[in-house]
């Protein structure tokens, strides 16, 4: 799929996106998230920061097995409304399974988020998480491809 040039900025310009799933009860589930974009797919790994332990896989992974499709939202908030912009992403959620992939995404993520350098992160034991983006709409102030 082609992603503008002003979009793919507004993706690599920003650090934290939220990702919906939801598994076969149909639920919502919206995490904000790391991501790394290489042009064509987004990456985040299930990593070291803190979560809930409840010994089972995160609801986010339990919810994209069932159901892979998801949604992911990139956005700019201003107090000047004539400032908003967003970029949505709807795709499809797959574990990456090709350690060479996983190897190249993980070097993607530790070049943006300087977190993951001290963070033993290894294939397969931290899921990789591919989103290949199936549409995407840009809204507001994304640069000249504005309400693409």
């Amino acid at each position: 799929m082609e992603i503008s040039a002003a979009v793919q900025h507004f993706i690599h310009s920003h650090v934290v996106a939220r990702l919906a799933t939801a598994g076969d009860d149909r639920q919502p589930h919206v995490i904000p998230f790391c991501y790394a974009f290489d042009g064509m797919s987004f990456y985040f790994v299930v990593d070291e920061k803190p979560k809930r332990q409840t010994g089972k896989p995160l609801k986010r992974i339990r919810n994209m097995l069932e159901n892979p499709q998801v949604a992911l939202v990139i956005d700019d908030y201003a107090d000047d409304w004539s400032q908003l912009a967003y970029v949505m992403v709807r795709g499809e959620a797959a574990v990456v399974e090709d350690e060479e992939e996983y190897q190249r995404a993980l070097g993607l993520l530790r070049d943006r988020y300087q977190q993951y350098h001290s963070m033993t992160l290894t294939f397969p034991h931290n899921a990789m998480i591919r989103i290949t983006p199936r549409k995407v709409n840009a809204w507001g102030k994304i640069g000249e491809s504005a309400g693409e």
